[in-house]
């Protein structure tokens, strides 16, 4: 049986591999030819990972699942959260996103 991961991080891949049943092959959005920007448009992480293994499956027909992640920070209320990748803009630069939750800290 071949299940996607939704991700390109080989380290991953290989990591849940380990942990699976041999009878399940394990393929990367690079496996499957997919190199689309996935969409992540959703409020939650939850609902982004969602998002990213109903796009797989509605287009390449796999089952997929898929995570999300985000940077939570107490003292600034959860923020970033599901938008870490562009709290401090497009560019997705860590340096400029970890200045923003820096500046931002209550004092």
């Amino acid at each position: 049986m071949e299940l996607v991961f939704a991700t390109n991080n080989q380290h991953k891949i290989e990591e849940l591999q380990a942990m699976l049943d041999k009878n399940i092959k394990l393929l990367s959005l690079k496996d499957i030819g997919c190199n689309d920007e996935i969409p992540e448009e959703q409020d939650t992480l939850e609902g982004n990972a969602s998002q990213k293994s109903f796009y797989v499956y509605n287009k390449f027909g796999y089952n997929c699942f898929a995570d999300d992640t985000g940077l939570e920070i107490e003292a600034l209320n959860g923020e970033p959260g599901v938008y870490s990748a562009r709290y401090a803009g497009e560019e997705k630069v860590r340096r400029q996103i970890w200045t923003k939750c820096f500046i931002n800290l209550p004092k």
